[in-house]
Formats: C-alpha cells, sequence, structure tokens
C-alpha cells in the first residue's frame, strides 16, 4: 500500500508525518526552528533552516517507508501564512523570512490606509487592511533595504519555498496570495494592481495553485537532499490552519477550532465568506467552503519566550519538560492568579485589533505573587484572547457552538481547562492529531487518487476527553475578562511610545 508525507513549516518547530491510507500513522519527525527577534516587533526565521530540518526530517520518513516496505505515492507541504519569503534571480533567499506575526510595517499599514478606500478593498479581496497584508511588509523592504527590495525575483511563502525546494516549480498556495491582500476573493486571481501596491511587477508573485493541485515532482537534486524518491508527486501545499482545521472536523456551520501553535488560532467553517474585517477570509480545505478565523500574533511563542526568560532555572523531575513544571505551579495557583492579568502582545496584535503596536502587560503584580502565578496569568490572558474573538465571531453573526482544541498546546490539561473555563463552553480534545501535517499528508493523498471522500480524515483523528467547564470559576473570569479589555483599551495611547522608544 502507498503511503503519503506531510511536512509542516512550523513557527517553532518543523514536522513530518508519514501516514497510510488505512488510517495508520507510520512515523513523525520534528526539528526546531529559530525565531529572530532582532528588534521590538521584529519576527524572522531563516529559510535555510527550514529546508535543513526538511532535509532531516523526510530522510526519517523515507526511511521508515521503505522499512516498512511502502512506496511514498505524495508529498504535501504546510506552513504559516502569511510569511514573507524573497529569492533573487537565480533562486537565492534574498534574507531572513519575515512572519506573520512580525509588526515593523505599522507605518506603512497607515499610509495604506490613507491611500486606498478600505471598505472597497475589503470587498474585493475579503482582507482589512492590517499588518497581516504583504504589501506594506514590501513597502517597509523598500524603505530600508532598498538592495534587498532591487533583486526580488520572487516573493512568496513558507511553504511555497518548501514546495519550490523540493520540485524546482515556483508556485504560491490560494490562501498565501489571499491573505497577502494580492488575490480577489470572486474571481481567485492575482491582480495587478494589487500587487503593485507592495511594489511588485506581475511574475514576482508565482501563479497561483489550489491544495488539490500536484505541482511538480521531487528533483533528483532533492531527492539527494531528502530520501525522498525522485519523481514523487508533490502538491501545492495547504495554509497550515486550513490543514489543522480540516483534519480536527471542523467542516460544518458552528464548529470552532482552538489551536494552540506559535500563534493562537480560532477557525470556522462557512459556506460563504465574513462579511467583518477584524477578521481573515480564508478558503476551507474542502471546495465550496470558507475558513473565517482570527490569529493572535503570540501564544505559544509568548509561552516559550516566558519559560526561557523566567523559569529557565526551574526545578523540574525527571523527563519533564519546563512546561509541564510550569504548569503544575499553575495547577495549584487559583483561578485568576490573585489578581494578576497578563495581555499577551508580545508581537504586536493581530486579530481582532488589528495592533502593531500594542506590547504585552503584566498587571497587578505583587510580592505576594511567584512563579506559577504569572504563568497561570499568561494561560488566562491567551484564553481571554480566544474568548475576545468568540465575541467578535458573534458580532459577526457567525455560530460558534462545538469546540475542538487542537496543536502542542492542547496537551496541557490544565490549559484547556482554562479555556473551558473562560468561555465557558465545553471543549473537546482530539486523539491522533499530531497537527497541520497530517492534513497536508491527506490532501496530497486525495490529489493522487489515494482518498475518495473528505470524511475519510476520521480515520486518522479520533475524539479525545470533554473539558467540561467549572461553573465556579465562571464569575471571576468574567471579571477579569473585563479587566483585560479594559487594559488594554487605556494603555492603547501609550504603546505607540514604547514602539518608538
Amino acid at each position: 500500500m502507498a503511503v503519503l508525507v506531510g511536512l509542516d513549516i512550523g513557527t517553532t518547530s518543523t514536522i513530518g508525518v508519514l501516514i497510510r491510507p488505512d488510517g495508520a500513522t507510520l512515523a513523525t519527525a520534528s526539528r526546531p526552528v529559530r525565531l529572530h527577534a532582532d528588534r521590538p516587533a521584529w519576527s524572522e526565521e531563516d529559510p535555510e533552516e527550514w529546508w535543513g530540518n526538511a532535509g532531516a526530517i523526510l530522510r526519517e520518513l523515507a526511511a521508515a517507508a521503505a522499512t516498512a516496505g511502502e512506496t511514498i505515492a505524495a508529498v504535501g507541504v504546510t506552513g504559516m501564512l502569511p510569511a514573507v519569503v524573497l529569492l533573487d534571480a537565480e533562486g537565492r533567499v534574498l534574507r531572513r523570512s519575515i512572519q506573520q506575526s512580525d509588526a515593523r510595517a505599522g507605518a506603512e499599514v497607515e499610509a495604506m490606509r490613507r491611500a486606498v478606500d478600505e471598505a472597497a478593498f475589503f470587498r474585493r479581496t475579503g482582507c482589512g487592511i492590517n499588518q497581516q497584508l504583504v504589501a506594506p511588509t514590501l513597502r517597509w523592504l523598500e524603505r530600508h533595504e532598498p538592495d534587498v527590495f532591487g533583486r526580488i525575483a520572487t516573493c512568496f511563502g513558507s511553504y511555497d519555498f518548501v514546495t519550490h525546494r523540493l520540485t524546482g516549480v515556483r508556485t504560491v498556495e490560494h490562501n498565501w496570495a489571499l491573505e497577502a491582500g494580492f488575490l480577489e476573493l470572486e474571481s481567485r486571481r492575482l491582480a495587478d494592481d494589487l500587487l503593485a501596491l507592495g511594489g511588485l511587477r506581475p511574475g514576482q508573485v508565482p501563479a497561483v495553485r489550489t491544495p488539490l493541485d500536484v505541482v511538480g515532482a521531487v528533483t533528483a537534486a532533492a531527492a539527494a537532499a531528502t530520501g525522498l524518491p525522485e519523481g514523487t508527486p508533490v502538491t501545492a501545499g495547504v495554509a497550515d490552519h486550513a490543514a489543522s482545521t480540516f483534519a480536527a472536523g471542523v467542516v460544518a456551520d458552528g464548529d470552532v477550532l482552538l489551536k494552540f501553535g506559535g500563534s493562537g488560532d480560532v477557525m470556522a467553517a462557512t459556506r460563504a465568506p465574513i462579511g467583518d474585517p477584524r477578521l481573515y477570509n480564508d478558503f476551507h480545505v474542502i471546495p465550496g467552503l470558507f475558513m473565517p478565523n482570527g490569529c493572535m500574533a503570540a501564544s505559544g511563542a509568548a509561552l516559550n519566550w516566558l519559560a526561557a526568560t523566567v523559569a529557565a532555572n526551574l526545578p523540574r523531575a525527571a523527563g519533564q519538560t519546563i512546561h509541564q513544571a510550569l504548569d503544575r505551579l499553575a495547577a495549584a495557583t487559583p483561578p485568576g492568579a490573585e489578581g494578576l492579568v497578563f495581555l499577551p502582545y508580545l508581537l504586536g496584535e493581530k486579530t481582532p485589533l488589528h495592533d502593531p503596536d500594542a506590547r504585552g502587560v503584566l498587571l497587578g503584580l505583587g510580592l505576594h505573587h511567584g512563579t506559577g502565578h504569572v504563568w497561570r496569568a499568561a494561560l488566562e490572558g491567551i484564553a481571554f484572547g480566544f474568548r475576545h474573538h468568540l465575541d467578535v465571531f458573534a458580532e459577526a453573526g457567525l455560530a460558534a457552538e462545538r469546540f475542538r482544541a487542537s496543536d502542542g498546546g492542547a496537551s496541557s490539561r490544565i490549559w484547556m481547562q482554562i479555556v473551558a473555563d473562560v468561555i465557558q463552553r465545553p471543549v473537546r480534545l482530539l486523539t491522533g492529531h499530531p497537527g497541520s501535517a497530517l492534513g497536508a499528508a491527506f490532501v496530497a493523498g486525495f490529489a493522487v487518487g489515494a482518498f475518495r471522500r473528505w470524511d475519510e480524515i476520521g480515520r486518522f483523528v479520533g475524539l479525545g476527553a470533554m473539558i467540561e467547564p467549572a461553573p465556579a470559576n465562571a464569575a471571576v473570569y468574567d471579571r477579569l475578562y473585563g479587566v483585560y479589555r479594559e487594559v488594554y483599551e487605556r494603555l492603547r495611547p501609550l504603546f505607540p511610545a514604547l514602539a518608538s522608544a
């Protein structure tokens, strides 16, 4: 039986999975990724590190397939978006990627707002004018790194780059083009005048493809670097949040996925795009559906920073991770962290605030607080961010009835209990869900005929425990959520001064 490979170019790690169409997961592998934040609000990564990770991971998966006597039928790549990867005419990486959580281009966003009719732009692209767009980032580069800007031959995303390295073909997946602000939502075509907003000419963003398109095959050079058989079909890839949402079974009105990765994502499935510029519109993996969503710039990334800077030397049991040790302290801390409130805006904030100047805040700190209080407040602050998105969903008329949780943060039982308590709704955990890589592998399999029905994804992902909210905690979280929302509004006028310091 043929097997399928999914590769996830994630913010904090690169992850690969090898699956068999009958529902078996044969192997997984991962490598860490370094996030560079050299200046306030900057967020960059090295595409060559992604490719190095991909080579090591794919060699492991190819060896596992060979050991099992299986043939790899297709490869699909997923990744965060819209990370900006730039190549010169010879295919060389021009600089580190500028990540989707990067907030350096605030002045360029404001300039675009003054120059463009935002309502008309939203009707045309499904995007508001905010830091998620690629055009302001490119204009920043034009101002600050003109030598780099002048040598751009290709502008595309993280998973587009790795797909290119595998096949030699340059394409861009449709959700990257959509969130970049270069794609017309109705026609699903790149528009020259939208590209021009970023100073790009036609052809500098490659041809748009859908996740079900086979765009090429593994080249001889890529086979040598990865261990994959030369000629293996490779699809156009899929946005990580779309892959994860589909794999989690979010396919109907009322379904919502809470995704706990490097960023925090809230995704739903609908039959039409949502008409609220505070949120993002994306295409669902299943043709004909849309995926309105929101994304917090820092979720797992904020916790990783906190663990590394505040609790790096925390004593812990053998085999226990720093995050698990901190979770134990948080579990022994009362809900509300005894009056400590954390705003997780360490990279500015994306939806629903669209404020690149926003900053992280720890409010209410006293001598009676310890490490457990700070960690619990951080877990609660990110949960408040999810609740904020659900409030916006409701204001936009989007039903949110059934909640599922996925990705690395969902393994923290105390965090999932906090989330259920904050939103006061049950949250279903998933089993057998290795994240977005699974969705990429499945879509690649669908493209080459290994699957015939979308519901076959149920062979791989099961329903785990249901985390029920504790009614006794509702009042304290309602009160602190109000503080959380008010703190940002009161501090908002001060954030620009901090950003320019």
